[in-house]
């Protein structure tokens, strides 16, 4: 069974055990209906097209690995800040290294569990 984010704060660290599982049902699982993803600064995306675009960054086969900074909490809505890099060898066998500080929502579902709302991994990089 897979592990569920059960406060806040630990939407980030399931995250990353979901992602570096590779299972991609188990990253979306994480998103609530309508979530917006912003796989690049200024594009959100939602349904379909986000999954897609999240399963992209899962295909490359390279581990994610998170440091929480901020978790600001108002009743079942949430602000993650998190410094995030995904860093290594691709599954072609070249150098990979992708970095941020995501600025994402989550919310607590009816189920009591969290998801992400919007999920913005680039946080203002390139706005402005």
């Amino acid at each position: 069974m897979r592990r569920s984010a059960t406060r806040p704060e630990d939407v980030p660290r399931v995250f990353q055990e979901r992602f570096n599982s590779g299972d991609t049902a188990a990253v979306a699982e994480l998103y609530e209906d309508g979530a917006v993803f912003v796989p690049e600064p200024g594009t959100g995306l939602r349904g379909a097209a986000a999954r897609a675009a999240n399963e992209r960054f899962v295909a490359l086969g390279v581990p994610i690995e998170v440091t929480p900074r901020h978790v600001y909490a108002a009743g079942d809505v949430a602000l993650l800040i998190v410094d995030w890099v995904i860093d290594g060898t691709g599954r072609d066998g070249a150098p990979v290294r992708i970095e941020g500080t995501a600025t994402d929502v989550a919310r607590r579902g009816a189920d009591g569990c969290w998801r992400y709302a919007v999920d913005n991994p680039f946080g203002v990089a390139g706005l402005g």
